[in-house]
């Protein structure tokens, strides 16, 4: 694939979301978002499948403070390809309070594993999806007998339909398995669809986990592109509900690869309709975070 030409950076977030109606709970996680450069100091990949806007550690914590979130977890994105210094320079920054999800080559070498779970990775991630280059499943799943010894796990990002082959060779992982963005379900499709049943059985076993972020991603509630997103809110509540203790949120900020860009304080409205009651608000904002990714700020 050619490189993207870097003259044309498209822009994928908000510079000014609304400020959210409800207040998050003390020590709050967004537990998926990226940062992008800048550039100039953090170079993007070569082979990216485009160029965004610059959207750095300054502006994510400062969004953060409106929100009021406290504590995050940052996942490389194939903008920086597995050049993870950009994360590690905002773990560094965020005074224990933020962790990292590294991308990383199925043949990564165990010394790198440990230099990152040193510097604060809590996990890798692998993708599969049409628009980013892939791995093998079963080098994954090997990969996990080193990330064991490190406390580090696995992140998974796949198109929908893949659940059904992906799952049973994802059972077979050494370390805990979390989900992007609840799979990715088309929501519009229902419960009853195929592709939802099959998360929804994989989260009957303990070793997976999953990520309620991207129901702006999922919704096909697509004329206003606004909250509440109630199909695929109506989803992540089903998964909630079914796995309360190994679920997490996230923004997904600055929302690449998107088909609209989604207002940041609008999602954390949304978590009303996700999380229904304060109590389920903070095991999933807060306990569930802490106890998986292990804070220390």
């Amino acid at each position: 694939m050619p490189a993207p030409s870097p003259s044309s950076p498209v822009q994928t977030y908000l510079p000014h979301p609304s400020r959210p109606r409800p207040a998050l709970p003390p020590g709050a996680c967004d537990a998926h978002c990226h940062i992008f450069g800048p550039a100039d100091r953090f170079p993007y990949a070569p082979q990216r499948s485009f160029t965004p806007v610059d959207a750095t550690r300054e502006q994510l914590f400062a969004l953060h403070r409106m929100l009021g979130i406290e504590r995050c977890v940052l996942v490389q994105s194939a903008v920086h390809g597995f050049d993870n210094a950009v994360i590690e320079d905002a773990i560094a920054a965020g005074g224990g309070r933020y962790l990292g999800i590294a991308l990383v080559p199925v043949d990564v070498a165990d010394t790198e594993l440990q230099r990152l779970a040193a510097a604060g990775f809590r996990g890798v991630r692998f993708n599969f999806m049409a628009h980013l280059p892939s791995a093998d499943p079963a080098a994954v799943v090997a990969l996990t007998r080193r990330l064991a010894p490190l406390g580090l796990h696995l992140q998974v990002h796949f198109e929908s339909s893949l659940v059904h082959t992906l799952g049973p060779v994802l059972a077979q992982s050494a370390v805990p398995v979390v989900i992007d963005h609840f799979g990715r379900v088309d929501a519009s499709l229902g419960a009853d669809h195929a592709d939802f049943r099959a998360l929804a059985a994989l989260l009957r076993n303990p070793l997976f986990h999953v990520k309620l972020s991207g129901a702006d991603r999922n919704s096909r509630l697509a004329s206003s592109h606004r909250p509440p997103y109630a199909d695929a809110t109506a989803l992540a509540r089903r998964l909630l509900e079914a796995a309360p203790e190994r679920c997490f949120w996230g923004t997904d900020w600055p929302h690449p690869n998107h088909t609209h860009i989604p207002d940041d304080g609008l999602l954390v409205d949304a978590l009303e309709q996700i999380a229904p009651t304060a109590a389920l608000r903070r095991q999933l904002l807060v306990d569930n975070p802490q106890r998986f990714y292990r804070f220390i700020g």
